[in-house]
């Protein structure tokens, strides 16, 4: 990672202060105040509409603030734009940064060349993505017809191409199926580990923040509901997963696995859910705990509405 250029203030990576963005009907984000700091994992969540992706693009310069004060990694985005954008990577569920008719390693290629990469670093970090994300077999494939996981994947690894100090994923997991998931949580643990990356991430899966995010904001209605930690915000809303258990024999009630309530049993014990606390033990520890007593032929994993966290909040703090 390179030092702040230009005398870029040292100080949170992240920062808003009193931010404000009106549109002509809508206050989409509405006086919030936040900071990052280098090497956080923050979960930035909210229902739909809430303002996550309207602070993203103030955070990079694609809109200007209506009031407020805003800096990403110590700049005015509006300002140095530029500047930002080689420092930071950012990837849109919605939006693509890649060519979509070329070859998936001539994208990567003429990023490289945008970002000014020299031409051996460039094609030492290609590899060493391509090998991490397991593109290889997609690299002489046309943008177009790659898998929704495969071209995120290729999204993620083009916007860290030139080594940026902040990431931020908007919805980066929405459409994935399981391994997708999987492949792509790694990944992004492994990064930050190497390199300290600071990563912002807004997703509506709980699973993301839960194995990403050191810390969680949630925003509501463009303002700032709960700052703190993911074990914090479930003993504030009392939000809890539910692991759904599919048992190769008929089994009486699991009612005596550790931290779990029992909320279900079908087929006479064939299906039981379990609800859990994320706080007080893991699926992994649940699952074994179950493994214990009975053969698990399939699970699944149900997380916690965001929408609902977010009434909680709200019922918590007597605004609901």
């Amino acid at each position: 990672m390179t030092s702040p250029p230009n005398g870029a203030a040292a100080g949170p990576i992240i920062e808003t202060v009193d931010l404000v963005r009106d549109f002509k009907r809508t206050r989409a984000v509405d006086h919030l105040s936040v900071a990052v700091a280098a090497g956080e994992s923050v979960g930035y969540i909210g229902a739909n509409g809430a303002g996550k992706s309207t602070t993203i693009k103030m955070l990079t310069g694609i809109l200007q603030p209506t009031s407020g004060l805003v800096r990403t990694c110590g700049l005015d985005p509006m300002r140095r734009r530029v500047d930002v954008a080689r420092r930071t990577g950012v990837v849109f569920g919605q939006r693509s940064q890649l060519w979509w008719d070329l070859p998936l390693h001539e994208s990567f290629t003429i990023l490289a060349a945008i970002h000014r990469l020299e031409p051996g670093q460039a094609r030492a970090r290609i590899e060493r993505l391509v090998d991490q994300l397991e593109m290889g077999p997609q690299l002489a494939a046309p943008v177009r017809s790659l898998s929704l996981g495969q071209r995120m994947r290729a999204e993620i690894a083009a916007a860290l191409l030139h080594e940026p100090e902040l990431l931020i994923l908007d919805e980066p997991t929405i459409g994935l199926d399981v391994l997708s998931k999987q492949r792509l949580r790694e990944f992004l643990l492994e990064e930050r580990r190497e390199r300290g990356t600071t990563l912002l991430l807004t997703t509506h899966d709980m699973g993301d923040i839960e194995r990403l995010c050191g810390r969680v904001l949630v925003i509501d209605e463009g303002r700032l509901a709960f700052d703190g930690t993911l074990a914090g915000l479930a003993r504030t809303v009392g939000a809890r997963r539910v692991l759904v258990i599919d048992l190769a024999e008929p089994t009486g009630e699991l009612s005596d696995i550790p931290h779990t309530a029992v909320l279900a049993v079908e087929g006479d014990g064939l299906r039981q859910r379990l609800a859990f606390d994320a706080s007080e033990t893991t699926a992994a520890a649940v699952l074994a705990a179950v493994s214990a007593r009975a053969q698990v032929r399939d699970l699944a994993i149900e997380e916690p509405d965001i929408e609902d966290v977010v009434r909680r909040i709200y019922a918590a703090s007597g605004r609901g």
